[in-house]
Parts: structure tokens; sequence; C-alpha cells
């Protein structure tokens, strides 16, 4: 065995686990073709780290003016994700988890009849829908305060496919000071991406903020010695606000781009969401501060 796990969950939801990769599947659709969708998941599964740690040195280096030429189907989609923001630091390893999500559900739905399914890599998910289903997705602002912060409906119409966050509170390294910023995508990598990128532009100085090289804090940091947030005291209102429009700033640029259609960015209590101009957006806000 190669040390990947395999369990189904008290609610019939797939859960499997190798290293750091930890994916929540769900599916919806007559039993065979579900039952079918999870075995095709796990046989999926049994390679994706090794062929992820085979090519770690070239998906730790920051994209710069040659595409990487990855060959792993993981990596391919890292390097697809992160390339149009070549301009700025950025490595591969900012769309690992969506990637994971993405390659986890072609596979899973290859060949089968489902009506909607996602598979969720630590809250980086992709999605299936089918002609009149939809998804609600819970947006967290606090890890340590699992309270819903926001809803975003995804329907089979919306051209989301993929959502994930990112923050200083999260399980990956961040430049910046959000608590969290959650990006919709047509893929999750394309929104893991994303949210890294928002979330690092989500900054400002202050005493209260405490930094370190990133090698301090995690060794093999892809980071290298770029200097990443480990805690965030209480911040005046005025840097929040400044904070949140530096990140809102760039969330709309890439929406302009058509790289996501829409961000939710969450600060110390306040919020901004980065989304089209019609009031019916992708996200229902259950939030204190007005919308940008």
């Amino acid at each position: 065995m190669n040390g990947s796990a395999r369990a189904t969950l008290p609610d019939g939801r797939l859960h499997l686990q190798h290293g750091p990769i930890d994916l929540v599947i769900e599916a919806w659709g007559e039993h065979t073709e579900v039952t079918r969708a999870y075995d095709q998941a796990w046989q999926r599964f049994q390679d994706i780290l090794e062929t992820l740690v085979a090519e770690l040195p070239m998906l730790r280096s920051p994209v710069r003016e040659a595409y990487p030429l990855v060959r792993g189907p993981v990596a391919r989609r890292m390097v697809a994700a992160v390339w149009p923001h070549r301009a700025v630091f950025v490595t591969p390893m900012a769309a690992v988890a969506g990637s994971v999500a993405d390659e986890m559900l072609e596979a899973m739905l290859a060949s089968r009849t489902i009506a909607k399914a996602y598979v969720n890599d630590g809250g980086d998910i992709a999605l299936h829908l089918t002609a009149g289903e939809f998804l609600d997705l819970g947006v967290v602002n606090h890890v340590q305060r699992p309270e819903l912060s926001a809803v975003a409906r995804i329907e089979f119409d919306s051209p989301v496919r993929g959502v994930a966050t990112s923050g200083w509170r999260g399980r990956s390294q961040s430049l910046g000071i959000a608590d969290a910023v959650t990006a919709l995508a047509r893929t999750a990598a394309t929104a893991d991406a994303a949210a890294t990128l928002i979330a690092n532009a989500v900054n400002v100085e202050h005493p209260a903020i405490r930094r370190l090289p990133a090698r301090n804090v995690k060794l093999d940091s892809d980071l290298g010695d770029l200097e990443v947030t480990f805690a965030v005291g209480d911040l005046p209102q005025h840097l929040i606000a400044e904070a949140l429009d530096r990140g809102c700033s760039l969330a709309h640029s890439i929406r302009a781009a058509g790289l996501i259609d829409a961000a939710y960015l969450a600060l110390q209590g306040e919020t901004r969401v980065a989304t089209r101009d019609e009031p019916a957006g992708p996200i229902q806000l259950r939030a204190r501060s007005r919308s940008t």
C-alpha cells in the first residue's frame, strides 16, 4: 500500500487521505453510479501524492518568463492556474489543493451519470452540476470560529465550478492579513490561485501584525525568505478598510480579466465582495459591511 486511506463517513460521504491531501467527496445519483464514481475516485487517488512529490522542486519555484514544463496532470493544472499571474511572485503551489480537487472530480465522473457532486480538498472545492441542480456552500470568516458568514449558491447556469479560500489563518502561508478570501471561478485550481493572491493583497503595516520569513515557519516553504503572517492583533478601523480595499481592488482586476466570477474578503469582522454589477450575484451575504 502507498499510505493512502479510504473511509466512508457516517453520512455516506467518501473520505480519502494521504499525507497532506485530505478529501471529502459527495455525489448524488443512482446508487450504483455513485458507488462506481467513488471507486473511480479511489483508484485515481492512489498516485496523486507521489506524482506531485516527483516534481516538487519545479512546483515550488516561482513562475517567470518560461512556461514550466511539468509532466503530471495535477502539476499541469497547477501551472495553468498560476500562469496568468506570473507578473507577481507566485509558484504553482498556490493552486495545488484546487488542482487536486479538479483532477479527482474529473476522474470520478468519467463515464458516470451523476446529478451533482463535489470534491472538497481542505476547503478548496471542485463542483459538478447538471441541469436544474445547485449547491449551497457556506463561507466561514474565521476557521477557529466555524460560524456561517456567507452563502454561495452555485446553480447549473452559473459558470462557477470551483471555490477556494485562502488567508493567514488557513493551512497555507499568506503574505497578507486576510482572515479569509473566498474566490469563485470556472475551476477549483483557478479559484485557488486567485484566492491566494487576493489574500496576499489584503495587507497593511502595523505593530500588531507579526511576520516571519516563510522558511522559519515551515522549512520547505515555497515562499522562501518572504515574510508570512503568523499573528494579527486588533487593528484600527481605517487600516482594516484600507487592507480590504487593496484586496478588493486586485479581486476586481482578476475578475475583469475573466479569471474569477466573484470574491468574498473578510478581516476582523468586516467584509467586501467583488462581483458583477447586478444585484443578483453568486454570493448571498450575511455580513456587516457594505459590498463594494
